[in-house]
């Protein structure tokens, strides 16, 4: 009996500690992940601090209510003789109370959310622009401007996998699912753009160390920012059911610094630039042809060589 009271307290102490828990969550989700994850943007940060106001809210209103509700059960129980007070039932007092306690609350909450959900969708003074289209099922990356455009989808190791009927383990693939063939390679401490759309069914672009999630529906055009902190690999899935593949669509945003980034550019743009024309040689320059005698006026006899070498002939025996 003794050993079960110990075992409930500590369970209890373990959950009342799951916020404290959440300052080491990384990026990425990890399994058996308590808490939201901080993410590596403004935007998750935010998401992160409004998450958390209202998690230690919701913490302090559970020790109040179940503080209140040990005290009664404990201290004014009937086997000591305790009489249930029934005129708190209809006080008017505690009525209003615990009505304008939650508005306050919600008031607290919803200013700085309302503010913070305003510059999630502010695009303005982006500095560059990636359109991010889906198919099914992979996902295609423009980066409008650069003329660099490329596919990503889920990495050939683990389709193989996927296909192969074998129980997967966890020393076979170390991101099973979760890597692709071409990763979208961004600047870091950059305002980035995201213009989101599909071409045949609706799709949802989601990495959660970027903080938001959009959908990408045929014929419409969502957009999307974000400004990276820090360098690293960060993973998502696509958060739509698009279809029987849905669960092999991955996505990998490597992010890197900016100069990093402009040589990988450089590259890309050089990859994917046309072939230059094949250079034909000049031709070689004719030789002069021997100049024409010019046409005789009218009524002039043709000169010919024959007739020129009488004319010397004939001058010579005059002389």
């Amino acid at each position: 009996m003794k050993a079960g009271r110990i075992k409930q307290w500590a369970v209890g102490g373990a959950a009342m500690a799951l916020p404290v828990l959440a300052n080491a969550q990384a990026a990425d989700p990890k399994p058996w992940q308590l808490n939201m994850g901080r993410g590596v943007t403004h935007l998750s940060q935010n998401a992160y601090e409004a998450h958390m106001l209202a998690l230690w809210i919701c913490v302090a209103i559970g020790v109040l209510v179940f503080g209140a509700m040990a005290v009664a059960m404990f201290k004014f129980r009937k086997s000591k003789g305790a009489v249930a007070d029934q005129s708190l039932t209809h006080s008017t007092k505690l009525e209003i109370l615990w009505t304008v306690v939650p508005v306050v609350l919600l008031l607290v909450m919803v200013f700085p959310a309302t503010r913070k959900l305003i510059q999630m969708y502010d695009t303005r003074e982006s500095a560059m622009t990636v359109k991010v289209t889906g198919f099914q099922w992979m996902w295609k990356y423009d980066y409008l401007g650069e003329g660099v455009s490329f596919t990503s989808r889920l990495d050939r190791k683990s389709d193989e996998l996927r296909q192969s009927g074998k129980v997967i383990a966890a020393g076979d693939h170390d991101h099973y699912l979760l890597d692709v063939d071409n990763v979208l390679v961004l600047p870091t401490d950059t305002k980035i753009r995201f213009v989101i759309t599909a071409d045949d069914v609706i799709h949802a672009w989601w990495v959660p160390a970027l903080g938001w999630k959009q959908d990408a529906i045929p014929g419409i055009v969502n957009e999307a920012w974000a400004e990276i902190r820090e360098p690293g690999l960060y993973r998502g899935q696509c958060a739509e059911l698009c279809g029987k593949d849905h669960g092999f669509m991955p996505i990998v945003v490597k992010a890197v610094p900016k100069a990093e980034y402009q040589q990988w550019l450089a590259a890309e743009k050089a990859r994917n630039a046309p072939a230059a024309p094949a250079v034909v040689p000049a031709a070689a320059p004719a030789e002069a042809a021997p100049a024409e005698p010019a046409a005789p006026a009218e009524g002039e006899t043709p000169t010919t060589d024959a007739t020129a070498a009488a004319a010397t002939q004939h001058a010579a025996v005059a002389g």
